[in-house]
């Protein structure tokens, strides 16, 4: 009996010897989620794996705290069978892999950046809120991660969401009510999370804003009642008044695969760097000021002139870059559907706009224009976001 006891104690020593120990470190998990960009859909991928594994002393993971990108699937035994024979022919670039460099560089040793995708691509928000898929797969994502970390002794946290998804709501007319399902997505994810990760802090969202407008059949940039403004007229709404939505940046300044919805390598590679921002502020908990957006549009006789909050004064347009699409992507419709735009101009950092008669009643927009069937590439104001359909008031 008295060998038992001595040999049991001698087993617990070899396998406390032989367990693995790890420095304590904080994982700050900031996950994509939405339709095709999030999922990178035809943007060919510029980040090399390996370089990624071993960027920042390999400090980036995905959900299983490891370095295995680029094998998402909806389908959880496909994704499993994609990382056993190793099949990355569609791992396209993601936002998330620049931003997660980003956010290793300014963070300390100590902090592990934990990125990956979620959703379905070609699906209306409806589709993809709690209780889909695409949901239920993002949740257990977010519980693997939160386990992953457990297991290594790490603390973990979801200080943020990235938000990509709307395209296909312009295009496809869903009748629903964008807002407020975007509300509720918010609300359910947070509290979801939450309940995995026992965290108290709140989780923000940082938003893009989708700009297809032009690729919608029905879509007329003179039409007083313009539906195909609503999605990115309500992620502009968002990230301007309420507290928990943070900007990214519209799609419109970035080049666009075949001109059509999709946005390059390249152009994720940018949109990535604005997201890791905008995380970085919300890491510090700074009140945020990211974001060229409107604050108000008033009339003055036949003058409307637009207040923005300018993040890195002044205003400029930029004519170089990009070929103005007439009167600076400006136009005042009438209940009529007519512009009345005659003349855009930047005087102290306030747009105005000279029109052809009184402009009351009107509503200004900005960037709903382009050729129909091509994505929207005529946005010749510096880092805005949209002002679309304000309606004027003195």
């Amino acid at each position: 009996m008295k060998e038992m006891k001595w040999l049991i104690f001698l087993l617990l020593i070899v396998l406390t010897a032989c367990r693995e120990t790890y420095e304590h470190k904080t994982v700050i998990c900031i996950p994509v989620y939405g339709q095709s960009l999030a999922l990178g859909e035809d943007a060919q991928r510029i980040t090399d794996f390996d370089s990624l594994a071993n960027y920042a002393g390999g400090r980036i993971v995905t959900e299983n705290m490891d370095h295995r990108f680029g094998y998402f699937d909806l389908n959880t035994t496909k994704q499993f069978a994609k990382k056993m024979v190793r099949y990355q022919k569609r791992s396209f670039e993601l936002s998330v892999y620049s931003m997660a460099e980003w956010l290793a560089d300014h963070t300390g040793e100590d902090t592990i950046i934990c990125i990956f995708p979620g959703g379905q691509d070609g699906t209306i928000i409806a589709n993809l809120g709690k209780g889909s898929a695409p949901y239920l797969k993002f949740i257990r994502d977010i519980e693997t991660a939160y386990k992953s970390a457990q297991s290594k002794g790490w603390d973990f946290v979801v200080p943020a969401i990235c938000w990509m998804q709307g395209e296909t709501d312009v295009t496809s007319y869903p009748g629903t009510n964008y807002r407020q399902l975007l509300l509720q997505f918010t609300k359910d994810i947070e509290n979801d999370v939450k309940l995995i990760t026992g965290q108290k802090q709140n989780i923000e969202f940082i938003c893009y804003q989708a700009n297809p407008v032009t690729r919608a059949k029905n879509f007329n940039p003179l039409a007083y009642i313009c539906p195909e403004t609503e999605v990115p007229q309500t992620q502009l709404e968002l990230v301007r008044d309420h507290p928990q939505f943070h900007a990214s940046g519209p799609t419109y300044p970035y080049n666009f695969v075949n001109e059509i919805i999709h946005i390059d390598g390249l152009s994720q590679k940018k949109h990535g760097l604005l997201a890791a921002q905008a995380a970085m502020d919300i890491l510090k908990h700074q009140k945020k000021s990211r974001g060229l957006l409107p604050i108000r549009a008033k009339y003055y006789d036949m003058e409307v002139v637009i207040d923005f909050s300018i993040p890195c004064p002044p205003l400029t347009l930029d004519t170089i870059r990009v070929t103005n699409p007439g009167n600076y992507g400006f136009n005042v419709i009438t209940p009529d559907n007519r512009d009345i735009t005659r003349k855009v101009f930047i005087q102290n950092d306030l747009v105005h706009i000279l029109c052809n008669e009184f402009p009351k009643g009107c509503r200004v927009r900005y960037a709903v224009n382009g050729d129909k069937m091509k994505v929207v590439t005529s946005m010749v104001l510096v880092g805005i976001c949209e002002t679309r359909k304000v309606i004027l008031s003195r």
